[in-house]
């Protein structure tokens, strides 16, 4: 039941109506964990799911259909397998259970380009993994300890990270390639590859993190810990970073999805993973020429590029929201029914 004034009866009188009420679910999250708090959250947001859904059947799809690490796939035909050409190499898919021989059709030599493109989208992923893993614990790690501390320790991180920034990403990693392909090989291009770029991509989440860090150093709760005999390092780590992973994630997964861009880049213009291997970039410059006529060898790893990068970044603001405390989910409808006044 409510009281509310009407503006039909004089002043200090009320009029009492009844119906259904519907506050702020404040009491939802009392009895939770934390963890059950983020899922709780996480699964409220449409948009992740799906992405997340859809970034689950692309990696399974990748890593089981073309094989990996020297365990066979299923998919009878692999990236480097030259067959005849079957009617010009067009896609022979017609359905989502009607694939035919070659669904994603052919190359101008006769080469599989379903193989090629999995393969191609296995190795983008596992650069793109490796960029996001190191580049968030080295930025996290250098913005944490120099917002921190502050002070020396402050300025020799700010001066380091200074220095990586102004490194040339593009010229290095060319540099790198032909040298990992001259002198290692091509088996460990993928690996070295995202080995390197993770390390010198972790500057603007260090910055970001080392902002945060300022802030937060100087709430209630960080002195709290500090009086109750706290340690640096768990204050760290486990009172101020829980408050930072909002920002953390958005820009960790915003760096996953700009390293699939930047390993494209690198692989169309020749500095990326070099032939016999593949990558959905070396796989759009090997077929450039054929845009024309051909344009389904575009079509397939551009597709898989785009939705990479959407589900990536999609996948991130559900993980922020649910991270993030201060997330408050705004329902413009019960906010409606609450004020909206029912038949007396």
């Amino acid at each position: 039941m409510t009281i509310q004034n009407s503006p039909d009866l004089p002043e200090g009188e009320a009029a009492t109506v009844t119906g259904p009420t519907h506050p702020v679910p404040e009491t939802e999250a009392k009895g939770l964990s934390q963890g059950q708090i983020v899922r709780r959250k996480f699964f409220d947001n449409i948009a992740a799911i799906v992405s997340l859904v859809i970034f689950a059947i692309i990696f399974v799809l990748a890593f089981t259909s073309v094989g990996f690490a020297g365990i066979p796939g299923w998919w009878k035909y692999n990236h480097t397998e030259f067959v005849p050409l079957l009617d010009g190499g067009v896609p022979t898919v017609t359905g989502p259970f009607s694939w035919g021989e070659h669904p994603f059709g052919q190359d101008s030599i006769g080469r599989d380009y379903f193989a090629m493109t999995m393969r191609g989208t296995q190795n983008s992923l596992i650069i793109m993994f490796i960029i996001g893993a190191l580049a968030g614990l080295v930025g996290v790690v250098v913005g944490a300890c120099s917002g921190y501390f502050r002070g020396w320790p402050e300025a020799v991180l700010m001066r380091f990270t200074d220095v990586i920034i102004i490194i040339p990403v593009v010229l290095a990693a060319a540099t790198l390639g032909e040298a990992v392909n001259r002198f290692v090989g091509a088996g460990a291009q993928i690996w070295l590859l995202g080995l390197f770029l993770g390390l010198v991509l972790w500057t603007g989440l260090a910055r970001l993190v080392r902002g945060e860090f300022l802030s937060l150093r100087e709430r209630e709760f960080v002195d709290a810990a500090k009086i109750a005999g706290a340690s640096n390092t768990r204050i760290i780590f486990k009172h101020i970073l829980p408050n930072a992973v909002g920002v953390i994630i958005v820009n960790t997964t915003l760096l996953m999805s700009s390293a699939i861009l930047l390993e494209t880049a690198l692989s169309y213009i020749g500095f990326g993973v070099k032939a016999p291997d593949v990558s959905l970039g070396l796989i759009i410059s090997q077929n450039q020429e054929a845009f024309q006529t051909r344009p389904w060898l575009f079509w397939f790893p551009g597709l898989f590029i785009v939705l990479i990068c959407l589900c990536i970044n999609f996948i991130g603001d559900g993980l922020r929201d649910a991270f993030d405390p201060r997330q408050k989910k705004f329902n413009a409808g019960r906010v409606k029914d609450a004020r909206k006044p029912a038949a007396a």
